[in-house]
């Protein structure tokens, strides 16, 4: 038996090492392909957005590599921009979504009766349609760049919050715990000592797998007509424009701009799976 378990353990504890190494070198790829994908937004300039009818409705070609459209505005261009403009959009809705399911979380060290409020706060979100949510409160917030953060943000919350009461739960009972308190330690230094610790990789993960939703979501409403507004070039509003030129044969109009799109949604949710697998323990023993 024993020498069964000393031939096993090493292929076992090697697979796994084996597994998180692939895991941490497709995270790498997918860090650099979202850093090329945002940056360039950055460096590309506004020309290809002007006005130009000489070249309006041209084909994916050389120097349009996603054709123009009926404005003659290059979609290359636009559509980098459009990515740039839901990268950071997406980005600060996951962060305060990330911030709110982590102070709701906590509320459970200091009463049952929050606890419990919060508890039913989840349910209820939870409980709602989540494109009906998003609508409604954009549209409270007379929608914008303001309204569709507050409203993203705000619906994406409490199935981070749910996992991070879990873990909190399981946290408060160990043995250290109980000697924090018995050595008169508060709540506060606990949740700053020994709590938040063990949270940040799951916030962080947690936050990573958010953000696909949020770009997702905000280009969604936008595309509905109750998120940015027509002047900004968001994926969203790209979509929607086309929507009225496909069944004249401008296939590229959508074609190119959605497949980007799903493209940043599908690094950042490999991005996020593949570090899940790096932080967590018991993740990486599965397979």
């Amino acid at each position: 038996m024993t020498e069964l378990l000393s031939k096993y353990l090493p292929f076992k504890y090697s697979r796994i090492r084996n597994k998180r190494k692939r895991a941490l070198i497709m995270s790498s790829v997918a860090v650099v392909l979202l850093l090329l994908l945002v940056t360039s937004g950055f460096f590309i300039g506004t020309e290809g957005l002007a006005v130009n009818f000489d070249a309006a409705n041209k084909a994916p070609s050389l120097a349009h590599p996603f054709g123009t459209d009926w404005l003659g505005r290059d979609m290359f261009v636009r559509t980098v921009k459009g990515l740039t403009l839901s990268f950071w959009v997406g980005l600060l809705a996951a962060f305060i979504s990330a911030l709110i399911a982590l102070l709701l979380s906590l509320l459970l060290l200091i009463s049952k009766t929050l606890d419990s409020l919060v508890t039913g706060f989840i349910d209820l979100f939870l409980g709602l349609p989540h494109i009906v949510a998003l609508i409604l409160i954009s549209f409270m917030l007379g929608g914008g760049l303001k309204g569709v953060i507050i409203a993203v943000a705000l619906t994406h919350w409490p199935r981070l919050a749910r996992l991070l009461r879990a873990e909190i739960m399981q946290i408060k009972s160990t043995d250290y715990i109980r000697v924090s308190r018995n050595m008169g330690k508060s709540w506060i230094w606990i949740a700053r000592h020994h709590i938040l610790p063990h949270l940040i990789p799951q916030l962080f993960i947690g936050f990573l797998l958010m953000f696909p939703h949020a770009i997702l979501h905000e280009a969604s409403i936008t595309f509905l007509g109750f998120g940015l507004s027509s002047e900004q070039p968001a994926i969203g509003i790209i979509l929607s424009e086309a929507m009225g030129y496909l069944s004249s044969g401008m296939w590229w109009l959508a074609v190119f701009p959605g497949l980007m799109l799903l493209l940043m949604v599908a690094i950042f949710d490999n991005l996020g799976r593949n570090l899940r697998e790096v932080f967590d323990p018991f993740k990486g023993q599965k397979g």
